[in-house]
């Protein structure tokens, strides 16, 4: 199934972005629900083994997700910081993402980076873009050292297994 639905992971080390195109087989309002809602976003949004605990979100324009990812392995936790700075439902929000700590401070000596992320349709599925823009080249590689794009892989197949599981349950 997930093997034909769209995934793009184009890097632009020129404008310090990387583009991510990704569709899914759900209609576009159920897509945009996991990407806002805590509840559901605790179930996807970690590549495997890792799993998401919030710790907050408030989704609106100056509101935040402050989240964890979890190593089941050894238990360590690995916070971020999202700050909502647009939100247009179900077509688009804006976001600042950072490293932080459990207190929900920034940590500086990591890459910060601008995402936008849109939702349209693609026929009966929804295609999800977010182009991450980076400070710096030196931070955009960085992040794809850390191992960005396989994270995002793994990430959008648990998304694939979430929907597929709530468009069961309706």
């Amino acid at each position: 199934m997930t093997a034909t639905l769209q995934f793009d992971f184009l890097v632009d080390k020129e404008n310090n972005t990387l583009t991510i195109r990704r569709e899914f087989a759900a209609g576009r309002q159920l897509v945009w629900d996991c990407y806002t809602k805590s509840e559901l976003l605790d179930q996807w949004f970690a590549p495997k083994p890792f799993t998401t605990k919030t710790k907050s979100m408030v989704f609106s324009p100056g509101g935040h997700w402050h989240y964890a990812m979890i190593d089941p392995s050894n238990g360590n936790e690995y916070w971020g910081w999202t700050e909502y700075l647009t939100i247009r439902p179900i077509d688009f929000y804006t976001s600042l993402d950072a490293f932080s700590n459990e207190a929900g401070e920034i940590n500086d000596k990591l890459p910060r980076a601008k995402w936008v992320t849109t939702f349209t349709d693609k026929g009966e599925h929804a295609l999800v873009e977010t182009v991450v823009t980076y400070n710096s080249l030196t931070d955009l590689e960085a992040i794809l050292q850390m191992g960005m794009e396989g994270g995002m892989r793994s990430t959008m197949e648990r998304l694939d297994e979430l929907l597929a599981s709530l468009i069961f349950q309706q």
